[in-house]
This record gives C-alpha cells, sequence and structure tokens, in this order.
C-alpha cells in the first residue's frame, strides 16, 4: 500500500509511474531528475519496488514526495510478468487520466516531452496511446540496415518455409508496438473497458494495444529521433544493473558509459549552481 503521506495531485492531467527492482544509481538519476518538475507541477509519482530487498528500496523510502507501492513478487515470477504485474497495481491506484510509463532506466533530460506527448494524444481522436517502436536512437545508416537485414531474413525463411525446408518461424521485420520506456496512456479508456498492462503472457501493454487497436483506437507512433532529443534510455538497464551482461558486452559498457555521463552532468549543474549563489 502506498504511504498516506505520499505526495498526491487528484487534479493533475497525468501521473508518472516506475518500477524499481535493484537499480539504485539508475532510479537515483531517473528519479532525480523528474523531482523539480513533478513538485512544481504537482504530478503524482508512483513507484512500485518489486522485492529488491538491497539499498535502492531504502532509497525510495527517504522519498517523501513519490507514492511507494512495496510488492512482494512470487519467486517464479518472470520479469516482465512482475514488471507488468507492477504497473497493473499503479493503474489501479492513479486517479489521473493519463498515465506516463518510464523505465528507471529512462533519463529525461528536457522535460517539454511530457507537454508534446499530451499534445500529440489530443491532436487526434480517440489516440489511447503514444510512444516510440525503438528502444534506441540508432541514427538513419543503422536503422535502414536493420531494417533491410530483417526484410531480407524474414523473406528467406518464409520462401524456405513455402517450398518444405527447415527453418525458424519468420519473425515481422517492422516493430509494432509501443515500447514501455516511455509511454503515454490514456488510463480512463483502459479502466473503460476493463483491461490492463499484463494480459495473454506477453510484454506489458503489447496484448492491450493489439486490443485498443481491434476496439478502433489510434496508436500515436513517435520517431526515435523525436523522441530521443528529450531523453535517453539505457536499453535493457536493469539486466546490466544487476550483472546480466558480461562485462565487455555492449549492453554493460553502455550502461556504465551513460550513467557515467549523466553523473557528471549533474555533478557541473551541482558546482555552477553553487557558484551562482
Amino acid at each position: 500500500m502506498p504511504d498516506d503521506n505520499a505526495h498526491s495531485a487528484k487534479h493533475a492531467l497525468f501521473s508518472i509511474a516506475l518500477v524499481n527492482y535493484k537499480t539504485l544509481h539508475m532510479t537515483r538519476l531517473c528519479l532525480g531528475l523528474l523531482r523539480d518538475y513533478a513538485i512544481y507541477h504537482q504530478v503524482p509519482v508512483w513507484v512500485v519496488d518489486n522485492g529488491s530487498a538491497d539499498e535502492s528500496i531504502h532509497y525510495l523510502r527517504t522519498l517523501d514526495w513519490i507514492n511507494l507501492v512495496e510488492r512482494i513478487p512470487h519467486p517464479r515470477e518472470a520479469g516482465y510478468i512482475a514488471h507488468g504485474k507492477a504497473l497493473d497495481l499503479i493503474l489501479g491506484y492513479v486517479e489521473t487520466p493519463y498515465l506516463f510509463l518510464l523505465h528507471t532506466d529512462t533519463f529525461v533530460f528536457d522535460t517539454d516531452v511530457f507537454s508534446m506527448m499530451m499534445s500529440q494524444s489530443t491532436a487526434t481522436p480517440r489516440t489511447v496511446a503514444v510512444g516510440c517502436t525503438e528502444q534506441i536512437n540508432r541514427g538513419f545508416l543503422r536503422t535502414a540496415w536493420r531494417f533491410g537485414t530483417r526484410l531480407m531474413r524474414y523473406h528467406y525463411r518464409t520462401l524456405m518455409r513455402y517450398v518444405g525446408l527447415p527453418s525458424k518461424n519468420p519473425k515481422p521485420f517492422r516493430e509494432t508496438h509501443l515500447k514501455s520506456f516511455c509511454t503515454l496512456w490514456n488510463c480512463d479508456v483502459i479502466k473503460q473497458h476493463n483491461l490492463r498492462f499484463m494480459m495473454d503472457n506477453r510484454v506489458p501493454g503489447y496484448a492491450l494495444q493489439d486490443k485498443m487497436v481491434k476496439l478502433g483506437y489510434a496508436i500515436s507512433f513517435l520517431s526515435a529521433r523525436r523522441l530521443f532529443s528529450y531523453l535517453d534510455h539505457i536499453q535493457a538497464g536493469t539486466v546490466a544493473a544487476n550483472g546480466g551482461y558480461d562485462t565487455d558486452h555492449r549492453r554493460r559498457k553502455t550502461y556504465h558509459d551513460t550513467l557515467l555521463r549523466f553523473q557528471k552532468e549533474a555533478s557541473n549543474d551541482a558546482k555552477t549552481t553553487s557558484t551562482e549563489k
């Protein structure tokens, strides 16, 4: 249950949701970038801790401006299921019409992203969600190469299976589902249809998106170039933070490099502020 003294704003247009699992450094950085904006605009911030039992939960308990929910997941619960159930807990608590899903490895350096995505949501009737299908900004050349290789692999596997030769199932060559590291959802519509984020044993939000489209609602897709002009995201940051990759793995290096960069920027900002005073 959330703390009775936790920050709440019934008249806010949207809330922010995060799920923490043993990511102290990322969680501290993520929330630090949101703090001033959330307090000034009275935006409720909901954080579910998924049984971390480490320093990160002790840190979260010290924050009086967030709504903290401590959840104990089932020991055999897969990570994505635990994350989805945590989001559904928040969905049940929020009283705002909209909900921003963020990951603790999402670092918002320009809070105008919230007004931009809200404007995108209200620009088209029956829009239920706004987000991006890419988890990082690869740039034009890398994106084109990735799309091209996926397209060729898809047609190759389709042809092999068509002629009766052994092959893996062809995977979609185009991403179609919004990634929850930064996604805006219309809570009122979700609740109206008695739906939730964790459904059909799929990645949180995927089944929800498909059901919403079938119901005639619109999904607003942002380009990676546009979204990442406001924020940065460490792909699989929680896995990297918990030692899920070898020390020389690309994602492990990205995790350390990104954290170091933001920590240096925060330190420089603090020094500048101190000097100005």
